[in-house]
């Protein structure tokens, strides 16, 4: 067995989602030592683990860039200034009795001691929404995410729910696909009313406030009925392949034993991303304060600012703001 890790940094970074690999760049960029510790065995969070192909556009300066391209982009970014990772480590305790560290251990015995702290999780931990029938059919045609779509080409498709994954998937998928059938329970959409419309003209069928009663099949799916909530009436689509993206259940794990503020499994941070805990900072989902949208967009400027307002506590000869890095010349 390997030897459990002990590690002294500048800056820790827990959680190696968009974030967090943004923060891990950005405090190299600032001279700072990083060690990334998730619990994951891949860096990318949530879009390495469930949908590393999905079209992302919503992301500064990429039309659309799927989510795999957008990982490796980050990876080679913070690769720059070499930082250390943790994978397939969750961070279980916090102590902070030594003056001006943090110490965190994780669940496999590894700790590491840095000037400041922070955390990038996401969401936490998260397990899918079970779907309402047919779960015997997991992984014999039903399946809570989709991460490889080229499995899926030249089936029948039908995707439950109405948020931006079930969209996004029908957006992807109906490109490869015989059909794609999307069923929502409600007439109106979750997901982005833009993303709503493309999935429409491109011929992705909606079926609105109606719901999948029953997934049908011998060894694999073979159909599904639909029930109308309206008049009871039911239609019985072809379907190989049942996407259930009814949405997640979140769990933070030893986070919410630490002592920091939370509100509704979200910390929360003030305009610097600092938590009510001295030396930790936050930023992307898992963050919360008046007005936030949990975006990526929205999660690399929290990267930026949480690193920046960390700089002095790591180094008090270092402002929170570092300059341009566009090689601006002021002679």
């Amino acid at each position: 067995m390997s030897p459990v890790p002990d590690i002294e940094c500048d800056m820790l970074i827990i959680g190696a989602g968009p974030s967090g690999l943004y923060a891990a760049y950005y405090a190299g960029f600032r001279g700072f030592s990083v060690t990334i510790m998730d619990a994951l065995p891949e860096p990318g969070g949530q879009i390495t683990a469930m949908y590393p192909e999905k079209e992302i556009f919503d992301v500064a300066g990429f039309p659309v860039i799927k989510g795999r391209d957008l990982v490796q982009g980050l990876v080679d970014q913070a690769a720059q200034f070499k930082p250390t990772y943790l994978l397939g480590e969750q961070a279980v305790s916090l102590d902070l009795s030594v003056e001006d560290r943090v110490t965190i251990t994780g669940a496999n015995g590894s700790t590491v001691t840095a000037k400041a702290v922070v955390i990038t999780g996401g969401i936490g931990s998260f397990r899918p929404r079970p779907v309402p029938v047919g779960e015997d059919f997991l992984d014999r045609g039903v399946a809570y995410f989709v991460p490889r779509l080229q499995e899926h080409a030249g089936k029948d498709v039908v995707i439950i729910g109405g948020g931006d994954s079930a969209v996004d998937w029908a957006w992807s998928l109906h490109q490869i696909a015989r059909s794609v059938t999307l069923v929502h329970r409600r007439d109106q959409f979750r997901a982005h009313s833009t993303m709503v419309d493309k999935i429409r003209d491109a011929g992705v069928r909606l079926i609105t406030s109606a719901e999948v009663t029953r997934i049908g099949g011998s060894e694999h799916v073979a159909e599904v009925d639909v029930t109308s909530k309206k008049d009871g009436s039911v239609e019985t689509l072809p379907a190989q392949t049942v996407v259930a993206a009814l949405g997640f259940i979140a769990n933070i794990g030893p986070l919410a034993e630490w002592g920091l503020e939370l509100q509704k499994r979200r910390i929360v941070v003030d305009s610097a991303m600092r938590t009510n805990i001295p030396r930790v900072l936050a930023a992307g989902d898992i963050t919360h304060y008046p007005g936030k949208v949990p975006l990526i967009s929205v999660g690399f400027g929290e990267a930026a600012i949480a690193v920046n307002n960390a700089a002095p506590l790591i180094d008090p000869n270092h402002g929170v703001f570092p300059g341009h890095s566009s090689g601006e010349s002021n002679g």
